[in-house]
């Protein structure tokens, strides 16, 4: 047999294979493939088949594609499921969503039922949360995507999710994704781990995460603890905001842990050093300071003279003058000059005098008599300022009567 009687028969062989694969070729059969070429609409693709199939851009994928290269590269290979075939017109027309569809539902039943976490891309954001490209539309709700409020998604495209599958229904063709339940799992075992290593009276540093009227609340290793307003400063606080932002680096002193409702109490002024700790430094007896009036008692006025040291005026030091009581000459908030008369850090307590810091009034003076002054006469027979004219008046007057008791 000659040569080319030989090659002709293998090619009919390989021809007649050839043919016998293209007619077992059918609807709803799949098919895998390399992507040969891109166009505006759709993507070409080599199955082996005598002419190349076509992925229209709506059968790419679940989700709306606006670009046809996000979706699909050349040279990319592809598992498509065949959707009509027209050898007349050589039209072979495949669906890689529909593939795509199959292998995400089979996929997601088993993260559903595991539990299991797993990562995707947010491909789009829409009206109420983002959506994820999982081989289906995969939808995260804005309440479930992180652990806080978020205003704007805007700059979520192309994010990578950690998620759990929340809800599934293959009928209603529903897939649900959830960050958040993610996120919360993490910081409750992070919470539990912190926790469990924080030490009453330890001293560590934190960050102000939210200020609310009642006080602030400190991330210390990922979890927040309470610092209550009481407990922010030595001296009086009205609100949190007045004194601190959300930002802010502090330093805190566990006050008391509670495993068991996962609370956290944490104060801010026990971290630094006391008021009365720096008075002694401050101030020394005699010395002469600007204060501020805070209470106003029966016995005297309580007066700030350094945020959280306050010392006693006596009512007996506020003023030269008599008073009944310190409203009459006192009001709380009002700023005074003190005379520090007494300092004892030790026992916390201060005597302090507002009326040693004023000088005090001249006495009233008393007019002299002179004593070449003629004296007054008094006019009147009966009374007489002479020992012997009393005493003559006396007997005049009353001489009968007395000589009875003789």
């Amino acid at each position: 047999m000659s040569e080319e009687i030989k090659n002709q028969e293998v090619t009919e062989a390989a021809t007649q294979d050839e043919l016998d694969s293209f007619v077992s070729l059918k609807k709803g059969d799949t098919v895998k493939g390399t992507i040969v070429k891109l166009e505006d609409n759709q993507a070409y693709v080599s199955i082996g088949y005598k002419y190349d199939g076509v992925i229209p851009v709506r059968e790419l994928s679940s989700l709306q594609v606006d670009n046809i290269g996000d979706a699909v590269q050349v040279g990319q290979e592809v598992e498509c499921k065949v959707v009509s075939i027209d050898d007349e017109k050589e039209r072979l027309v495949l669906s890689k969503r529909a593939i795509d569809s199959e292998n995400a539902w089979e996929q997601l039943e088993k993260h559903f039922e595991s539990g299991e976490v797993f990562e995707v891309t947010v491909s789009d954001v829409v009206k109420g949360g983002v959506v994820a490209d999982v081989g289906v539309r995969g939808f995260i709700p804005a309440s479930m995507v992180e652990r806080h409020f978020v205003e704007d998604f805007s700059d979520y495209k192309g994010r990578t999710l950690r998620v759990k599958v929340k809800e599934l229904d293959r009928e209603a063709n529903k897939v649900i994704l959830s960050q958040k339940d993610v996120l919360e799992a993490e910081f409750e075992a992070n919470k539990q781990k912190v926790i469990a290593e924080l030490k009453e009276g330890q001293e560590i540093e934190g960050t102000v995460q939210r200020l609310t009227q009642f006080g602030a609340f400190v991330d210390v290793g990922g979890v927040d603890g309470l610092v209550h307003v009481s407990e922010i400063a030595w001296n009086h606080v009205d609100k949190p905001a007045d004194v601190l932002s959300e930002g802010d680096k502090v330093n805190v002193k566990v006050l008391k842990v509670d495993p068991e409702k996962g609370k956290i109490s944490l104060s801010i002024k026990a971290a630094q050093p006391g008021p009365w700790e720096t008075a002694s430094t401050q101030f020394n007896t005699g010395d002469i300071v600007s204060g501020v009036v805070k209470r106003l008692v029966q016995f005297g006025a309580f007066v700030e003279i350094a945020p959280g040291v306050e010392g006693l005026v006596h009512i007996s030091q506020i003023s030269h003058k008599h008073i009944g009581t310190p409203n009459e000459v006192l009001k709380e908030g009002q700023e005074v000059q003190v005379k520090i008369l007494e300092l004892s850090t030790a026992e916390q307590r201060a005597s302090l005098s507002i009326k040693e810091t004023e000088e005090a009034p001249a006495p009233a003076a008393r007019a002299e008599k002179s004593k070449n002054a003629p004296r007054e006469e008094i006019d009147n027979p009966n009374v007489s300022l002479s020992n012997q004219g009393l005493s003559i008046t006396l007997g005049e007057r009353f001489g009968d009567k007395l000589s009875k008791f003789k």
